[in-house]
């Protein structure tokens, strides 16, 4: 029999885990006579959780939401991935958040045992962040746009392309994909009639909501392949392709999928495709094929031969200054 605590905890996760329980099912799960039951979750409503009752046939128990925030019961590895959570978000790449996550990173270490304070503070010294790799995005933003697409409600914004050409949208959003440096919204554009791929961090202003749309099924089937297929130029016309002089299993492992797409040509080298506008700029392509210490031949464009060659002799100027 567990006891009182710990029965309490394993209520609030069963409670979690669907968005209903029959009453006699959850008391069958804990092991408890239902009167136990009704008491444990008299205690918790005592404590702030909003847990809303019902009678009848298809009686029981649900969640539902409150208002305000009621004591946070987590176990040890919740709690330890919470703190990694929240130093990440403090360093991460939504603006407005950071303030907000220290605070909350304080609250939860003074209140932790002294065995997870430890690894919380190993953790901190061992992760070293690095400079941003991309642009932030406001967290309002980000949160309004996550609420229209699970509401599926129709959104408008202001959008800045990659040529600096700003045009007004009005789009039924279906999901938020986030690569590492930059955050997407994949949605459908009635306007183009076809679904479409934003920038988050280029949506001028605050967007706005609008009526509800009737759901479609994901393109593709999954929104991270569709996302990394066009920023990789599969759904674009101008695609750069080069042939690298490593195996394919050598690149997987260096180039990501929202970078660009790979494929064999043979035991030695295989066929990268990038879209143009992945890396915003062909000198930007150029640079990252140096940065790589693979060898490589460009197919296409013609234009970054004239960028790896520019490249290469300011490099050439450069060396041939620093051996006077």
């Amino acid at each position: 029999m567990l006891s009182s605590s710990s029965r309490l905890l394993r209520v609030l996760s069963l409670l979690q885990a669907r968005s209903h329980w029959a009453g006699t099912e959850l008391a069958e799960r804990l092991e408890v006579h239902p009167r136990t039951l009704r008491r444990d979750i008299d205690r918790l409503r005592q404590l702030g959780y909003p847990i809303h009752a019902s009678s009848g046939v298809a009686g029981g128990y649900a969640f539902r939401a409150g208002q305000s925030l009621p004591p946070l019961l987590l176990d040890d590895d919740e709690a330890l991935a919470v703190a990694i959570a929240l130093q990440v978000a403090a360093s991460g790449t939504v603006s407005g958040v950071e303030e907000g996550s220290l605070r909350a990173l304080v609250k939860l270490e003074q209140v932790m045992p002294t065995r997870l304070r430890r690894r919380t503070a190993a953790l901190r010294s061992a992760i070293v962040p690095l400079q941003r790799g991309g642009p932030t995005i406001d967290a309002g933003v980000l949160a309004l746009l996550a609420v229209a697409c699970r509401d599926q409600l129709q959104v408008g914004f202001h959008y800045r392309d990659m040529r600096g050409q700003s045009s007004v949208r009005t789009v039924e959003p279906q999901g938020l994909v986030h690569t590492g440096s930059r955050w997407y919204l994949v949605a459908w554009d009635p306007a183009r009639d076809g679904w479409r791929t934003f920038r988050i961090d280029r949506v001028e202003g605050r967007p706005s909501t609008g009526a509800h749309f009737a759901p479609r099924a994901a393109p593709a089937g999954d929104l991270r392949a569709f996302v990394s297929g066009t920023l990789a130029g599969v759904q674009q016309g101008d695609v750069a392709r080069v042939v690298l002089h490593r195996p394919l299993e050598a690149m997987v492992r260096v180039i990501p999928a929202s970078a660009a797409t790979l494929e064999a040509i043979d035991e030695t080298r295989c066929l990268m495709r990038c879209g143009a506008g992945q890396l915003e700029s062909l000198d930007s392509l150029a640079y990252w094929l140096m940065a790589m210490d693979v060898d490589f031949d460009v197919l296409e464009p013609p234009a970054l031969h004239e960028r790896l060659r520019a490249a290469g002799e300011r490099l050439a100027r450069n060396l041939a200054r620093a051996g006077r």
